[in-house]
């Protein structure tokens, strides 16, 4: 019974840890001036081998490459009830779905 549990509980933590992956691969522009560092959107640059978060997403710079993976888990493709709604907290980097007509309360998701 208790392996039951704990297979339950690792199943929940598999579908609320689903999140969205990017990656943007360096371009070569120039052979004799190959890239040094990232460029994020916003233009800032990030070395080789840098970690960073902004706006819930976690990123790392390689010599291929940047990657961004946010830390809001998609939640969006759970089932759930009609009378349901998707709330996301950018502060806390969480989402979660609540009862449309109270949202103090979460509601059950089906695995």
């Amino acid at each position: 019974m208790n392996t039951l549990r704990v297979m339950v509980c690792l199943l929940g933590l598999v579908a609320l840890s689903h999140c969205d992956c990017s990656f943007e691969e360096l371009v070569l522009k120039d052979l004799k001036n190959p890239p040094t560092a990232c460029v994020d959107k916003e233009g800032e640059m990030h070395a080789f081998g840098s970690e960073w978060v902004k706006d819930c997403l976690e990123c790392s710079c390689t010599q291929n490459g940047m990657s961004c993976c946010s830390m809001i888990p998609d939640l969006s493709a759970m089932d759930v009830s009609e009378d349901c709604e998707l709330v996301v907290n950018t502060n806390a980097c969480s989402s979660k779905f609540v009862l449309k007509a109270d949202k103090t309360k979460e509601c059950p998701i089906v695995i």
